[in-house]
């Protein structure tokens, strides 16, 4: 059996499989790019793909800080919309 990897949601701090969550990337040019694939180069944080995980993150800019960036709110919108789908 394949070993499903596992990554940390920064809002509750619990590990989830890897396809559970979403990771926003800050790349070498300092864009902050919500990454669906999970495979572009650069710093990663993720967060559960949960609309209460979502407005605790944009509530409390954890995402800002451990990116060392400011946000958009555009990221969090982006989040929710691929919830619908």
């Amino acid at each position: 059996m394949k070993k499903v990897p596992m990554r940390k949601c920064l809002v509750s701090n619990q590990s989830f499989p890897k396809k559970e969550l979403f990771r926003v990337v800050k790349t070498k040019d300092n864009q902050v790019i919500l990454d669906i694939t999970g495979k572009l180069n650069g710093r990663g944080a993720y967060i559960h793909k949960d609309p209460d995980s979502i407005e605790k993150a944009r509530k409390t800019r954890v995402l800002s800080r451990i990116l060392e960036i400011e946000v958009p709110d555009e990221i969090y919108d982006r989040m929710y919309k691929f919830l619908d789908v």
